[in-house]
């Protein structure tokens, strides 16, 4: 009877068949959730596929999930229930539920899927040291065969988005990751409950809250699908909405408003601080301001004593006159006193000729009247 063949011999006979590289392996059940019973299954986890065949020695796979189509996934840690793992998974055209009896068994098949979806490890994972170093290596070797595994940037918004009515994008939005937006919930807990952030996957989104249990303070995540008719939040009985701030507002009623969206506040100063002048720059000197004189008041008693000027006609021209000289001043003075002399000699010397038959009258300074018949004659050089 031949023997039967190592596994290390089947998984190369696999690889040369599928090309791509081995994650994880081991035995689960699966069904659709049209089936009534789960079936026995062999799976293999290479590269983004599991790989399903019907025993451990089986050289082609007869079935298969790409987890890069996954929509949404409902997979809770087999450790916070007692009876047998159940995980599901929802594909373009189908469901599926895959189901470990062993709760170790499930949180390593969990931790592998997750991390390959999500494109992060999670944070709630019950593994060893050594597990959760595999899971590094597997993702860090993901990213290198396949760039665009990297997280993707912030999905377009869809059109029915886009128009003048439609509302703002929430305040609670943040373009983080899982990771990230966790520790932004439990490192500050004042500023709120939900982050709304891009999903790994394209033109979707997800939803992160912080919530207070029996059992203490949970993280939880949920899906948030974009189509054509609206957001889909992926729940057991999935809900669509209009838009993103409905999406809050389902959630807020939903918890009855215990949660709250996280908004960090802006920081506003209270202080005014004028920056002194660089050292280079030469400041110009402060313009000190010239003080308003009133104009110098005339006296009016000056004023009536002076002659008034008379203003000239319109259309005459009024020559200055010219500056007087030395030799006009002296020829003026000369004048003054040679017509002073004339008036004295006029007033002193005046006689009296005979020669007219007419009678005058004359009175001295002496106001003696004299009445003869004279002539009068002077004898008074005309300048």
């Amino acid at each position: 009877m031949e023997g039967r063949p190592h596994p290390r011999v089947i998984h190369r006979r696999r690889e040369t068949i599928t090309a791509l590289p081995l994650y994880h392996y081991g035995n689960l059940l699966k069904k659709n959730l049209k089936e009534k019973d789960f079936r026995n299954f062999y799976g293999e986890l290479r590269g983004s596929t599991v790989f399903l065949y019907n025993n451990d020695t089986q050289d082609t796979y007869s079935e298969r999930l790409d987890l890069g189509l996954i929509k949404s996934m409902d997979m809770e840690s087999p450790y916070k229930s007692k009876g047998p793992n159940i995980f599901t998974l929802s594909l373009p055209l189908e469901e599926v539920q895959l189901k470990m009896d062993n709760p170790d068994t499930g949180e390593e098949w969990r931790g592998y899927i997750m991390t390959l979806v999500n494109k992060e490890i999670p944070s709630d994972l019950h593994m060893l040291p050594g597990q959760k170093m595999k899971l590094e290596e597997m993702l860090a070797q993901e990213k290198k065969r396949n760039p665009q595994l990297q997280r993707p940037a912030l999905p377009p918004r869809p059109g029915f988005l886009q128009t003048k009515d439609t509302p703002d994008m929430p305040a609670c939005f943040f373009d983080v990751t899982r990771q990230e937006a966790e520790k932004l919930l439990s490192e500050n807990p004042e500023n709120g409950n939900i982050i709304l952030r891009p999903s790994t996957m394209p033109k979707n989104y997800a939803l992160t809250l912080r919530q207070k249990t029996d059992r203490g303070y949970v993280l939880k995540n949920y899906r948030v699908t974009s189509t054509s008719a609206g957001f889909v939040i992926e729940l057991e009985t999935p809900i669509t909405v209009h838009s993103l701030n409905d999406v809050l507002k389902y959630f807020l009623e939903k918890t009855e408003y215990r949660l709250r969206p996280y908004v960090v506040a802006q920081p506003y100063d209270t202080r005014i601080v004028v920056a002194p002048p660089p050292k280079c720059v030469n400041m110009p000197p402060p313009v000190v301001p010239k003080a308003q004189v009133a104009p110098m008041q005339r006296s009016q008693a000056k004023d009536k004593h002076l002659p008034l000027i008379p203003r000239p006609d319109e259309g005459e021209y009024v020559l200055p006159e010219d500056p007087i000289t030395d030799d006009q001043m002296m020829k003026k003075a000369q004048v003054a006193g040679e017509l002073q002399a004339v008036l004295q000699m006029r007033k002193e010397n005046l006689y009296v000729e005979a020669g007219t038959d007419e009678d005058f009258a004359y009175q001295n300074e002496e106001g003696e009247k004299f009445k003869s018949k004279v002539r009068w004659t002077t004898n008074i050089p005309m300048p």
